[in-house]
């Protein structure tokens, strides 16, 4: 990290500055440090700020590769890095769900149903998979995920409307 000082501790300022700067951090880091950097995040004191950080980064990278061939290997090495921590985990793992199902890749109805009220909302917003898109639209669990996926189905002519990820969209839609 840019600040850290000499003993080689966390950048100094309080939760919201670190959170800030963490944040400008991952948005600018090389592919080659990735890694490294989110480690160094997550042995912040502050687990909750720290977890929130890298919960943004992931959403942002996660987004920005999610069809390329370089998803595997980042998902990977981010797994290496966040080891047990439940939520970043949960996370990552949804969004190989996602990418499973944006690539016509094997996925179950089991998955989306067990899936995070997050991930249903991205997969009715992200999906172009009619099969995906009808079961979001029969069974979601929230009635916003119902119709959106439904709104889809329906799209223009039938062809299903693409909305395309929408993690880094502020505010509720």
């Amino acid at each position: 990290m840019t600040d850290e000082n000499p003993a080689g501790d966390h950048p100094g300022g309080d939760e919201h500055q670190r959170f800030a700067r963490y944040l400008q951090e991952l948005a600018e880091v090389a592919a080659e440090e990735e890694t490294a950097l989110v480690a160094a995040v997550l042995r912040d004191p502050d687990e909750t700020m720290a977890v929130s950080a890298v919960v943004r980064h992931i959403d942002r990278r996660a987004n920005a590769l999610l069809s390329g061939p370089r998803f595997g290997e980042w998902t990977r090495g981010m797994a290496a890095v966040i080891g047990d921590r439940e939520f970043l985990v949960r996370r990552l793992r949804e969004w190989a769900l996602l990418r499973a199902i944006v690539k016509g890749e094997p996925w179950t109805a089991e998955e989306v149903a067990a899936a995070s009220d997050w991930f249903q909302r991205e997969a009715a917003g992200t999906a172009t998979s009619p099969e995906a898109l009808a079961h979001l639209a029969r069974a979601g669990r929230t009635r916003r995920v119902r119709t959106a996926a439904a709104h889809r189905m329906r799209g223009h002519r039938g062809e299903v409307v693409r909305d395309g990820p929408r993690s880094d969209a502020p505010g509720r839609r």
